[in-house]
């Protein structure tokens, strides 16, 4: 991923969910923190926490649980003020949740993660 990635934030979330069904989360990492960056204060920490569940992920699948329980969990902690009126089409809630099963049951397999409702 370039230094500096400029995408708008539904480009983002595309390429992101791309990537997380690649198996690729470190990478929609880079792209979800390029977001979190450039977004206005208001959405800051929606795009924040969207890139810690991506890379706590990122260490689920490379075996590091309690460094991915502390991510997911911070994660989720974040997101959640956006459940009622999430941006984009996304699915707060449903990542909320899975972040928060991750941190109760790691598994060390491939993550399904859909980022959005649409």
């Amino acid at each position: 991923m370039p230094d500096d990635l400029d995408m708008p934030p539904a480009e983002a979330l595309d390429e992101a969910q791309r990537l997380l069904d690649a198996d690729r989360p470190f990478h929609a990492h880079e792209v979800l923190e390029a977001v979190w960056k450039a977004a206005p204060e208001s959405e800051r920490e929606l795009w924040r926490g969207l890139a810690q569940v991506a890379v706590g992920i990122t260490h689920l699948r490379r075996g590091n649980a309690r460094g991915a329980e502390s991510l997911l969990s911070r994660a989720a902690d974040r997101i959640v003020p956006y459940q009622e009126a999430p941006p984009y089409g996304i699915d707060v809630r449903g990542i909320v949740r899975q972040a928060r099963d991750l941190t109760r049951e790691p598994h060390d397999g491939p993550i399904t993660l859909r980022l959005s409702t649409d």
